[in-house]
């Protein structure tokens, strides 16, 4: 079993009508989304509109769903300043955290060098596990394989990677090369059963805020080496993944849209994400009901 378990799921961060977090709201969401099958949280990710909240919000926010939830909760503390990155790092285990998530630093467009040293200095920074976050599409940056390796073998709270590098075969090279324990989770939905396919241990997921107990399926029917059920429950999943981001509606304005259709928490998201684009509620609906359908 993976150390956070093979589902997880970036929660959305919900606010209230005013644009305040709905602490309420969140508790309510974190405690469906473990009803729903999810094995750990993370909280305050990108998904959670991590850019758009303040230390004192997140802190708070890390408080409230830990309360909440008995499984383990990740948190992104990460930002594109390693001293503040390594600031807000160091408080994640007082806050009852079972371990942190920390993206590789954006905008700024560091060497390799810098991106190593950025990754070492937040990792001296607390005891807690660390997941890197690799996610060049958004960051200007991919974290080398080399990186990576040295990373995963030198630094002792190194235990992982959300891949979101959109390159199977490099993540292959990477858990053929990486010591015993260090566990890769796609971070990016559509390539989640292709990462299985070469060691991936979970995923750490936006659909799955929806599909979570279909995901789950899928990753049973992987592990007793039902490739053909895998396959086809993640066709099920697949309009999903679609609709969960887009030029349009990027993630998470799709997301908190189904929540909202679901009755669940959610509010709108904050500036400058948004407006909802016209309908969205009403497609949502539509791609859960084909969802369970089967």
């Amino acid at each position: 079993m993976p150390r956070f378990g093979p589902v997880i799921t970036a929660m959305i961060t919900p606010f209230d009508e005013t644009g305040a977090v709905d602490h309420d709201g969140a508790a309510v969401l974190a405690r469906h989304l473990v009803e729903q099958g999810n094995d750990a949280l993370v909280v305050s990710g990108t998904t959670g509109e991590v850019s758009c909240l303040d230390d004192a919000e997140q802190v708070a926010l890390w408080h409230t769903v830990r309360e909440a939830v008995d499984v383990p909760i990740m948190v992104g503390s990460g930002t594109n300043d390693t001293r503040h990155a390594g600031e807000l790092t160091a408080r994640a285990a007082g806050a009852g955290m079972d371990g942190v998530l920390v993206v590789t630093p954006y905008y700024n467009r560091p060497s390799q060098a810098g991106i190593e040293a950025h990754f070492r200095h937040v990792a001296s920074c607390t005891e807690l596990p660390m997941v890197i976050y690799d996610i060049p599409v958004r960051t200007g940056r991919k974290v080398s394989t080399e990186v990576l390796l040295r990373l995963a073998r030198e630094v002792p709270n190194i235990l992982g990677v959300k891949d979101a590098a959109g390159n199977p075969g490099e993540t292959a090279r990477l858990i053929a090369q990486a010591p015993d324990g260090f566990e890769v989770y796609s971070g990016d939905d559509p390539l989640t059963l292709p990462l299985l396919a070469v060691g991936a241990v979970g995923v750490i997921g936006v659909a799955t805020h929806w599909c979570a107990p279909v995901m789950a399926d899928m990753f049973a029917a992987y592990a007793k080496g039902d490739v053909a059920r895998a396959t086809e429950l993640n066709a099920r999943m697949v309009e999903s993944y679609a609709y969960e981001t887009g030029d349009d509606a990027p993630n998470p304005v799709p997301t908190k849209a189904m929540l909202r259709a679901l009755g669940l928490p959610a509010g709108e998201c904050r500036p400058p994400l948004g407006p909802t684009p016209e309908g969205l509620e009403a497609r949502a609906l539509e791609v859960h009901r084909r969802l369970y359908k089967a």
